[in-house]
C-alpha cells in the first residue's frame, strides 16, 4: 500500500496514471481537481457538468483539463473514460444542501446514489481504481453504548454502525453499501467538514460563514454539532496516496482536532476581523426540525494514521492561537489580523492560497 511520502513521490514526476475527477462543482471535488492538476498537470481531468456554468469559462487556464459531460448519463461517463483512458476514478459526486435534499429526496438520490453507482459500473468494467467520497453524517451525533455499558460521545469508527438524521446522510451511506456491494475493490473515504475554497464562492463552510459577516449579516451556527474539520489540502493528499495505493473498504478522514460549528465560525470572525456581535450560538435543538442536525460526529482515524502515517492530517486551523480557547474567545481583539488571513491560515497552513477564478 502507499503512503503519503510515495504519493508525493509519483506527484513530483508527473507519473500519476490518468485521473478523472468528478464532482468538481462540491469542495471536495473542486479542491481535489485543483491540488491534482497542479500537482500532476495533463494527467487529471475534470467533469464538467452542464448546469454549472462557473466551469465554462473558455480562458481559464484549467479549462483544458475540463471535459463537459453529463455524469447522470453512464454512457457519456464510459466514454470519457475510455477516450482518455482513465485508470482512476476519483467520484467526490455529491449534493451535500441538508435542507434542499430534505425538501426533494428525488433529485438527492439522482446526485448522491446515481452517479456513484454509474461511476462505480464504469471503473468496475474497466479494472479502474474507484475512490468514493463520503461524509462523517452517516452518523447520528448522539450518545451511543459501549460493550463495557457506558456511553460514547463521537470518535467513531470505521466498524461502528451508521444511523444518519438527514435525507443526505441516509443517501451517503446507502451509497456506500451499493458501491462497496457492486466493486469491493474501491476505497470509501468517509470524509469530515472540509475547510477550503468553493467554486462559487459561498458553498463551503468558510465561505458561507464568511460571507454572512462580509455582508454585516448575523450567522447563527450550533454549539453541539461537532466535525473533525480538515484543510481541503491535506484531504487532497490523502486522496492522491489512495491513488497510489490499493487500500479498499472504508476509510475515515479527518482531523485531529474536532470542533463544533460554533468554535469554527468564532475562527473565521476573529481572523477576519469581523464584528463579534454578529456571531450567534444555540444549540441544535433550537434549530427547528428542517433539516434535522447531527451532535457529535467527530471520527477515529487511528486506521487512516497506520496507513499513512501520524502526520497525514494536520490540525485545522494548524496555528494553537488560533484555537477558541471558550465561547468568548473570537470577541477578545489584542491584535488585528492582515486581510488575508482566513486564506493564508483557514485555507492554508500559514501561507496565502490564492482563489482560482473559472
Amino acid at each position: 500500500m502507499g503512503s503519503l511520502s510515495e504519493a508525493s513521490r509519483i506527484l513530483e514526476y508527473n507519473a500519476m496514471p490518468p485521473v478523472l475527477v468528478l464532482g468538481v462543482p462540491g469542495v471536495p471535488g473542486f479542491n481535489a481537481f485543483l491540488g491534482l492538476t497542479t500537482y500532476s498537470p495533463g494527467s487529471v481531468l475534470g467533469i464538467a457538468p452542464p448546469h454549472v456554468p462557473e466551469l465554462r469559462v473558455p480562458e481559464s487556464p484549467l479549462s483544458c483539463s475540463l471535459v463537459p459531460a453529463d455524469p447522470e448519463d453512464i454512457h457519456e461517463l464510459a466514454a470519457v473514460c475510455e477516450t482518455h483512458n482513465i485508470k482512476t476514478v476519483v467520484d467526490a459526486s455529491g449534493w451535500c444542501a441538508l435542507r434542499s435534499c430534505e425538501m426533494d429526496p428525488v433529485l438527492g438520490r439522482r446526485l448522491n446514489v446515481a452517479i456513484g453507482l454509474n461511476a462505480m459500473r464504469v471503473a468496475r468494467d474497466r479494472g479502474a481504481r474507484l475512490i468514493r467520497l463520503s461524509t462523517d453524517l452517516v452518523f447520528d451525533g448522539n450518545p451511543r453504548p459501549t460493550a463495557d455499558g457506558s456511553m460514547a460521545l463521537g470518535g467513531y469508527r470505521e466498524d461502528d454502525s451508521v444511523k444518519p438524521v438527514t435525507i443526505y446522510g441516509k443517501l451517503m451511506a446507502e451509497a456506500e453499501a451499493a458501491i462497496l456491494d457492486g466493486y469491493p475493490e474501491t476505497a470509501v473515504l468517509r470524509v469530515a467538514l472540509p475547510m477550503g475554497p468553493s467554486l462559487n464562492g459561498h458553498a463551503g463552510a468558510i465561505d458561507w460563514i464568511e460571507s454572512r459577516f462580509r455582508k454585516g449579516k448575523p450567522a447563527t451556527l450550533y454549539f453541539d454539532e461537532v466535525r473533525s474539520n480538515l484543510y481541503a489540502q491535506d484531504l487532497t493528499r490523502v486522496i492522491a496516496a489512495f491513488c497510489a495505493n490499493d487500500a479498499r473498504g472504508i476509510w475515515h478522514v479527518g482531523g485531529p482536532l474536532p470542533l463544533s460549528l460554533y468554535r469554527i465560525a468564532q475562527v473565521i470572525n476573529r481572523l477576519g476581523n469581523y464584528p463579534p456581535e454578529l456571531l450567534m450560538g444555540c444549540p441544535r435543538a433550537a434549530a427547528g426540525p428542517v433539516p434535522p442536525r447531527a451532535g457529535d460526529v467527530s471520527m477515529d482515524t487511528s486506521k487512516l494514521r497506520s496507513l499513512l502515517g501520524d502526520d497525514a492530517i494536520n490540525p485545522w486551523p494548524f496555528h494553537p492561537d488560533h484555537v477558541p480557547a471558550d465561547d468568548g474567545w473570537h470577541g477578545r481583539r489584542d491584535q488585528s489580523f492582515p486581510p488575508d488571513a482566513i486564506a493564508r491560515y483557514l485555507y492554508g497552513y500559514g501561507t496565502a492560497v490564492p482563489r482560482v477564478v473559472f
